[in-house]
């Protein structure tokens, strides 16, 4: 997204925001900070998932030098 676009897109989303309940602005934050906190999370699980398939590709004798890196 160019820099243009998220600032209009910001401005869009600050209004909108304007509108709401405190309630409703609260709920928003709750979501805003889920998806961050799933984000962070992602990555690493997606790794540790995958950790067993890689294994059968990376644990061979041909690659053995990089054992030790």
């Amino acid at each position: 997204m160019s820099i243009a676009r998220s600032r209009v897109f910001k401005q869009r989303f600050l209004k909108e925001l304007e509108g709401l309940s405190e309630e409703k602005i609260n709920e928003v934050y709750d979501f805003i900070a889920f998806l961050r906190e799933r984000e962070k999370l992602s990555t690493p699980m997606i790794t540790k998932l995958s950790e067993p398939s890689f294994n059968r590709i990376w644990d061979n004798e041909e690659d053995s030098a990089y054992d030790d890196l």
